[in-house]
């Protein structure tokens, strides 16, 4: 008998949908208190997913910093938002 592979999901903080950690882009504040995006999904650290939409972003502007447990860096933002931008450049 087959296995099938199940696909991870998870919940993007700024629309609450559940979908395939490949749709979302992770945020992770690392063990140093750091913040940065997480391309991979395998960094350590606690993490926070969203969608590739800038209403997402928008949405989830607070609640990231709610979820992560810091203040989420201006740059940070700013790199979130070209990778989104990128991102709808790509469909």
């Amino acid at each position: 008998m087959e296995k099938i592979k199940k696909t991870p999901e998870r919940r993007c903080i700024g629309c609450n949908e559940r979908k395939s950690k490949k749709e979302l882009i992770r945020i992770v504040r690392l063990p140093d208190s750091s913040v940065e995006l997480d391309r991979t999904g395998k960094k350590s650290g606690r993490g926070a997913y969203i969608c590739p939409s800038r209403a997402c972003l928008k949405k989830a502007a607070k609640r990231l910093e709610a979820n992560l447990g810091c203040t989420i860096p201006e740059d940070i933002l700013i790199r979130l938002e070209n990778e989104i931008d990128n991102s709808d450049d790509n469909q």
